[in-house]
């Protein structure tokens, strides 16, 4: 904190120009941000009645010494090329996609190309399965048998090999949860 009457004077005056100079800068951010605004959406007519309004702004800035007066010219020229490039038909406009629909897109790339992975995996697994199958298919080899030199038909199918499973038989009496019944002889 200052000591000296001048230097707390100067303190107070330097806050209010920081003040004053940020509210400037303000107005000429927000007045370019308003003239490409006009410029994105593709719409030349507003653009052209915000171009003075716009220039106004960045001179009143360069004359309160909140930017350099080359600063402001190079802005003012960056504006009206821009204004010359979307009459011209130079600047082509791309619809502006916001970051939800980027990711949305994004990920539904994504599941695609899982979605087209996990496809040619179950296609290469299923074709390995019918080649396997192919070769355990049953197949009749002719073998010469030594004890008669006769040849003989083999089969090398596994579930021939395999007993048949036993039939359950149905129950020749159906079991009920009732009680039997005592019969008791009655004395006649």
């Amino acid at each position: 904190m200052p000591n000296i009457k001048s230097a707390v004077k100067r303190v107070n005056v330097n806050e209010k120009k920081n003040l004053r100079n940020r509210m400037v800068k303000s107005q000429l951010s927000t007045a370019i941000k308003k003239f490409n605004a006009a410029i994105d959406l593709n719409n030349a007519e507003l653009a052209e009645k915000l171009l003075p309004q716009t220039y106004a702004i960045i001179d009143s800035s360069a004359t309160k010494g909140v930017i350099h007066f080359n600063a402001a010219a190079r802005k003012k020229a960056q504006v009206a090329s821009r204004l010359a490039d979307l009459k011209s038909g130079k600047i082509v406009i791309a619809a502006k996609v916001d970051n939800k629909t980027r990711i949305a897109e994004k990920r539904a790339k994504e599941d695609a190309a899982r979605l087209a992975t996990r496809k040619a995996t179950a296609d290469a697994r299923a074709k390995r399965a019918a080649d396997k199958a192919e070769k355990e298919a049953p197949k009749k080899a002719v073998k010469p048998d030594k004890k008669t030199d006769k040849k003989v038909e083999k089969k090398t199918d596994v579930k021939a090999d395999k007993k048949p499973a036993k039939k359950v038989e149905p129950a020749a009496e159906e079991q009920t949860d009732k009680k039997p019944v005592k019969k008791t002889k009655k004395a006649e």
